[in-house]
């Protein structure tokens, strides 16, 4: 089971961390991925990280303002969103996978999301 939280209103220019938190399943051994969906358009990858922490994958539209992070020892993997943007407004969701990828597809296990909103 994943639970996403830290999503808010922020105004342009502001900072988020969201938490994906990890229950009832082996967190270490699969990848972690953050996806967002905005109103009226399709689930869209943001960024990924491997079980280890040392591979990540970040969308074009996120790099250098997106961070992101894992702790195995707490469960919990972390999406650091700075310099935010209106075009960041989406519910994120947290996903877990058996394979480091970015593609949607390969991500087995979802939370529920957290809307994160972005005013200009």
């Amino acid at each position: 089971q994943l639970q996403a939280s830290g999503g808010g209103l922020v105004q342009a220019g502001a900072s988020l961390r969201l938490s994906c938190a990890a229950s009832g399943g082996t967190f270490s051994s699969h990848a972690m991925g953050w996806f967002r969906q905005a109103p009226g358009k399709e689930r869209e990858f943001v960024s990924a990280i491997s079980w280890s922490g040392t591979g990540k994958y970040y969308a074009d539209s996120v790099k250098g303002r997106f961070t992101i992070s894992r702790d195995n020892a707490k469960n919990t993997a972390y999406l650091q969103m700075n310099s935010l943007k209106p075009e960041d407004t989406a519910v994120y969701y947290c996903a877990a996978s058996g394979v480091f990828r970015r593609e949607r597809e390969s991500y087995e296990y979802w939370g529920q999301g957290t809307l994160v909103t972005v005013s200009s």
